[in-house]
């Protein structure tokens, strides 16, 4: 696709120093400002293209909406519940994440708490440093043998499940994304919660923060488990009810909690960090050396690879640009908008349009449908070329204003992008295609042209039935007004009214003056 211009990026929080080296690098001015009140970052981020942030930063939906020239958020980490994706996604901001950059260290110190949590280790440290000597007090349980529950087998999911076996625990988990056999291919047997809670000696939860998580080891969850079952937290805040956990704890039915996230970060309430079975950190899960030199690094090459047109890594909200990287997507996504421009021309009196179908032909394309359908959009609904929608938000723009957006792809000898939208009950069609590099206009509500119209520069469509005399009448208008005829493709013969095309070199101040004599008229820069 072509490069997002990334000129500026603002840093606010402590990334590793290799995200602004490399950033500089090729040519992206940085600023790095920590600590930032939501009113400064505010009245900040208007001068950037770029954010980086890490978890502490809350990028609202009044952030993103200040920042008039964003074109990106990166975010140093895994989560992005900091960020408001959907009003980022709205605004046509991409929003992406280093998925891996932080996936051993979180499961290196979920390991840790699980192995704490089996022997009391950090309370014992603490009696030693109080003078004490509790060899009794402090009697734990071995781990192996034990049944290690993990809810989430993604990236992290799995790195844990891999060193907790070789302790020789047996692991079974929950996911609704991973397959059953991926992960019984690393030693996971999956099954529902309901199956799952009975089972655990231990259980560790991998999830994002979503609605659907939220409270997932909650009163109910709790009294289905083993009463003394020891939970581990290392993903977000609230995935565990924190009330219910306490209770859970006081009653004896959860034996101990190693915590590294809350819902409240630092948290305010202590009830939790104070009780004698939970271990907790300050959400220590990417704090290492190594964690942060990835994640910096990864969002750096990322921010560069996009606004070079390399390629998409690691955005949440914006996949179906990831396959709009490849060396001829960006005539294929010019084809697309100006297909969308050009039906929108030729309708503009009969909108607002209600149904867009999209169809891709050619196995080439087969990968394409999606980039297709967002450019289409973004023709369709751009006022002013450079300030409207983008493939971030096309679609989802489309589904508020109450357009139907439907894709398809069919194989085919030829490489062709069909583009048809139902107005007011009728519908408008326009075929198109790729050749020698440039995006063309093959045909248009039923009119074959002749010669493929090249979708460049300043365009005059009129629908007429084909005669000289016509030829030489709009011609004379052309002139009247100063413009000149640069090309010209008609239609295949046939009965009735066809469409031509004419390349001009500017558009006509008064398209009206062609209502004698043709039945319609459009013109556009494209």
């Amino acid at each position: 696709m072509a490069p997002v211009s990334v000129k500026r990026v603002l840093i606010s929080e402590s990334v590793d120093p290799c995200c602004k080296t490399i950033l500089l690098e090729n040519g992206i001015e940085v600023t790095e400002k920590q600590q930032m009140t939501k009113e400064e970052l505010i009245a900040e981020i208007q001068n950037y293209d770029g954010l980086v942030v890490r978890s502490a930063t809350k990028v609202t939906a009044d952030v993103v909406n200040a920042g008039s020239n964003l074109r990106i958020i990166g975010r140093a980490g895994t989560g992005v519940d900091n960020v408001d994706v959907d009003a980022a996604t709205k605004r046509g901001i991409i929003v992406m994440n280093t998925p891996s950059g932080n996936t051993i260290s979180a499961a290196e110190l979920t390991c840790a708490l699980l192995m704490s949590l089996s022997r009391h280790i950090p309370q014992a440290v603490m009696s030693m440093k109080d003078g004490k000597w509790d060899r009794k007090k402090f009697m734990g349980a071995e781990l192996y043998g034990k049944v290690l529950g993990i809810v989430g087998l993604g990236r992290i999911g799995k790195e844990v499940a891999t060193r907790m076996q070789s302790f020789g625990m047996k692991t079974i988990g929950y996911d609704p994304i991973t397959p059953s056999e991926v992960s019984a291919g690393w030693g996971v047997e999956q099954m529902s919660l309901e199956e799952l809670w009975p089972q655990c000696d231990y259980i560790t939860v991998h999830t994002p923060l979503m609605p659907a998580t939220t409270g997932l080891l909650n009163d109910a969850s709790f009294a289905k488990c083993k009463k003394g079952v020891k939970v581990v937290n290392c993903a977000r805040g609230g995935i565990i009810d924190e009330a219910a956990l306490l209770r859970a704890l006081e009653s004896g039915q959860c034996g101990g909690a190693g915590l590294d996230v809350f819902v409240e970060e630092p948290p305010k309430d202590r009830a939790l960090v104070n009780h004698p079975n939970v271990i907790s950190c300050p959400h220590l899960g990417a704090s290492t050396k190594e964690a942060q030199a990835r994640c910096g690094k990864e969002i750096a090459l990322q921010i560069v690879d996009m606004a070079t047109g390399k390629a998409l890594v690691g955005a949440v909200n914006a996949q179906v640009l990831a396959s709009s990287f490849s060396p001829d997507s960006h005539q294929w996504i010019l084809l697309g908008e100006s297909m969308g421009r050009v039906l929108k021309a030729c309708t503009a009196s009969k909108e607002p349009f209600s149904q867009v179908h999209v169809t891709s032909l050619g196995e080439s394309l087969k990968k394409s449908t999606g980039f297709l359908s967002s450019a289409a959009v973004v023709g369709l609904l751009t006022e002013v070329p450079q300030k409207g929608p983008n493939l971030v938000n096309a679609l989802p723009l489309a589904a508020e204003t109450g357009i139907t957006v439907q894709t398809e792809h069919k194989g085919n000898e030829c490489e062709a992008c069909v583009l048809e939208v139902s107005v007011n009950g009728s519908s408008y069609k326009a075929v198109g295609s790729v050749q020698a590099g440039l995006p063309v206009l093959l045909e248009l509500n039923g009119s074959v042209f002749r010669q493929p119209v090249p979708l460049t520069g300043h365009l005059l469509f009129f629908k007429a039935a084909n005669s000289t005399e016509l030829l030489l009448s709009v011609t004379r208008v052309l002139a009247d007004a100063g413009v000149e005829l640069q090309s010209f493709s008609a239609s295949t013969a046939g009965g009735g009214e066809q469409w031509c095309c004419m390349g001009i070199s500017s558009l006509l101040g008064d398209i009206g003056a062609l209502k004698p004599l043709v039945k319609e008229a459009a013109q556009l820069t494209v």
